[in-house]
């Protein structure tokens, strides 16, 4: 029997990304922009919400957060996959902020893998991507859906760099969402947040 979070739902395993050298096109895949923030699994029911961290851990700091984003929501049952981000005046990510609790926490989602009692994890990952769509429909200062590109990877990279941000993911549009799964997370060599990040994690 599946282990159950506190919510009842099912506990998720979530896929992690391998790194790749090298951006690439290719029109079997969606290509997104790599957040700089908490790995975040958002479990919500008509009672209660929380996030899990890719480790399986309750983040109960964001505790916050998970009750605005679930105001947001126009369902009362599902799981997302995304990234919690902390955002400055101008809606750049702070890694840095989000580490000393500042700046303005936002949940960027990017996947959905359960909703109104259904496991949608075996379904391709361009389905998927629809059903997220009808359940994050707009930018809210809580919550937003992130951007995919079809095909370019090699266009999401240039942009990620333009904009300093930490890279990009590619996925396969037909893939479910499973241990076998492959992601690639393809850096932005020039990202420039890393510099003092090991003396940040040192303090705590």
């Amino acid at each position: 029997m599946a282990q159950r979070s506190a919510t009842g739902l099912p506990l998720i395993e979530p896929v992690i990304p391998e790194g790749l050298d090298r951006a690439f096109d290719d029109p079997a895949w969606l290509f997104e922009p790599k957040y700089d923030g908490f790995r975040g699994l958002l479990y919500v029911t008509r009672r209660d919400c929380h996030f899990r961290s890719k480790r399986g851990n309750p983040l109960r700091r964001f505790q916050d957060l998970c009750h605005w984003v679930r105001q947001e929501l126009p369902v009362r049952e599902v799981i997302l996959d995304g990234e919690i981000v902390a955002l400055d005046p101008e809606g750049r990510q702070d890694f840095r902020a989000l580490l000393e609790n500042r700046g303005n926490l936002h949940y960027a989602a990017f996947d959905v893998l359960w909703w109104r009692g259904r496991d949608l994890r075996g379904l391709p990952l361009a389905r998927r991507k629809r059903i997220l769509h009808r359940i994050v429909q707009a930018t809210s200062t809580a919550l937003s859906q992130v951007f995919a590109l079809d095909t370019l990877g090699r266009d999401m990279l240039a942009a990620a760099e333009r904009l300093d941000l930490e890279g990009i993911v590619a996925k396969r549009k037909v893939d479910p969402y499973g241990p076998e799964t492959v992601w690639y997370k393809i850096r932005n060599q020039a990202y420039t947040q890393p510099e003092g990040r090991w003396e940040l994690f040192r303090r705590r």
